[in-house]
C-alpha cells in the first residue's frame, strides 16, 4: 500500500466527483437529474471499498464547508440537510458496496456479484435519499410518492450508469495499474 499515491488517488477522484456532479438537469421537484451516481459507483469500482468511502467522504466534506462541489455548484451544510443531502451523504457507502471485489476464481461469477454489489449501493442511495427527501418535504412527498417518482425517474438511469460503471471501471484500473 503506497499511501502517497492513495492520497493522490482520493484527490483526484473527489475533483471527478466535483466535475461529474455538475452535469445536471434541475427540475421542478427540486431533485436534479445527474450522473452522479456513475461517478460514485466508477470512484467505488476503481479504487475498492475502503478508497471509495474515503474519496465519497471527501467530496462530502469539502461540500460541506462550502466549496462548490455539488450539483449546480451547490455547497454547503445546507446541501446536507435540504432534500437532496440524502443522497450526498449517502454516496460513501454507496461507493465502499461498488469497491467490493469478489474474489470466486471465476471472472464471470466476480462480475456478476460487482454488478450485485454496486446495485445494492445504488440502493442504499436510493433509499437514504428518498427517506431524507419524502421527511422534509413538508408533506408535499409521501415516502411512497418519493419512490414513485424515482422508480420513473431516476431509478432506471441510475441502475443502467451504475452498471456501466462496474464494466468501465476494469479498464480503468488497469491504466492506473500500468502507469505506476
Amino acid at each position: 500500500m503506497n499511501k502517497t499515491k492513495d492520497l493522490v488517488l482520493c484527490g483526484m477522484f473527489a475533483a471527478l466527483m466535483a466535475a461529474v456532479s455538475q452535469l445536471s438537469i434541475p427540475m421542478p421537484s427540486g431533485m436534479p437529474i445527474t450522473i452522479q451516481v456513475f461517478g460514485v459507483a466508477l470512484i467505488g469500482a476503481v479504487l475498492g471499498w475502503r478508497l471509495g468511502f474515503m474519496t465519497l467522504t471527501v467530496y462530502v466534506l469539502i461540500g460541506a464547508v462550502g466549496l462548490p462541489v455539488f450539483a449546480n455548484f451547490g455547497g454547503g451544510l445546507s446541501r446536507l440537510v435540504g432534500i437532496t443531502g440524502g443522497y450526498l451523504w449517502s454516496y460513501p457507502f454507496m461507493a465502499a458496496l461498488c469497491g467490493i471485489r469478489p474474489q470466486t476464481g471465476k471472472q464471470k461469477a466476480d462480475l456478476a456479484l460487482s454488478v450485485l454489489f454496486a446495485l445494492c449501493g445504488l440502493a442504499v442511495s436510493e433509499i437514504i435519499g428518498g427517506l431524507q427527501w419524502a421527511a422534509l418535504s413538508g408533506g408535499a412527498m409521501t415516502v411512497k410518492a418519493v419512490f414513485a417518482y424515482a422508480a420513473v425517474a431516476f431509478i432506471p438511469k441510475d441502475a443502467a450508469l451504475t452498471v456501466l460503471a462496474v464494466f468501465v471501471a476494469g479498464s480503468v484500473r488497469k491504466l492506473i495499474q500500468t502507469n505506476n
